[in-house]
């Protein structure tokens, strides 16, 4: 493991690394240590008790941050006909059907997220190799293969952002940048955990959130309070 810089250890002075943090607490501090010259951002990563190994263990979804994540996203489509006018009023940056599959098979990938409507995907399904690994392939669960290609660009413009476990049990996801006031972050952060917490697999048993970390991109990880993120979903579905 390599040495950390003097900047990155002064930032570990500042935490108690066995404390596990109120979300207040957390947010205001991970703030602080967003100390780099670019405006951070800020992640949060989850680790479930789910065995991802399982089909029926897999934990996938999307939601909508109430104050968007600060970054200017690219929605590509995949449609034709009278969605594609959709597509276009609802913002998406590039729309088409096969010559945007040949333009992405010759290694063209200038965006962030793609949106395809269902009568597409059978050619869609063969860029799966080049779309695949890097999350970006249209998939009926995070509803990006759609006939509502309207309603989910304009969630993906205004700040949709997409979540999967990964092999080792953990999500990772931003929730916004250090510029972001703490009430706005707050919010982002009970959005993505609730939802989280709703695609919790009904054949899962034990405990399925397990642990709560806040860092930003130059930033070290804070330990969250489970029991508080609880307490504060619970008051904000009254």
């Amino acid at each position: 493991m390599g040495r950390h810089s003097k900047r990155y250890t002064s930032l570990l002075e500042k935490i108690e690394r066995e404390k596990f943090y109120k979300v207040d607490e957390a947010i205001k501090l991970v703030k602080e240590l967003a100390t780099a010259k670019f405006d951070e951002t800020i992640e949060v990563s989850i680790k479930l008790g789910v065995d991802p190994r399982k089909a029926d263990q897999m934990v996938r979804g999307a939601c909508v941050l109430p104050y968007g994540t600060g970054k200017k996203v690219k929605v590509l489509v995949f449609t034709r006909g009278d969605e594609e006018k959709e597509a276009k009023e609802a913002g998406a940056d590039y729309i088409g059907f096969t010559d945007l599959i040949e333009k992405i098979k010759s290694g063209w990938i200038d965006f962030d997220y793609v949106v395809a409507s269902p009568d597409t995907m059978p050619e869609v399904s063969k860029l799966g190799k080049i779309l695949g690994p890097r999350g970006l392939m249209p998939s009926p669960k995070t509803g990006t293969v759609t006939k509502e290609i309207g309603r989910v660009v304009s969630e993906l413009k205004k700040g949709r952002i997409e979540f999967r476990v990964d092999k080792t049990g953990n999500i990772h996801a931003p929730i916004g940048k250090a510029s972001f006031s703490e009430e706005n972050l707050i919010e982002n952060f009970l959005t993505l955990i609730e939802e989280v917490q709703n695609s919790r697999p009904s054949s899962f048993k034990g405990t399925y959130i397990q642990k709560i970390v806040i860092s930003s991109t130059m930033g070290p990880g804070i330990k969250i309070d489970l029991n508080n993120v609880f307490e504060k979903l619970k008051e904000r579905r009254k």
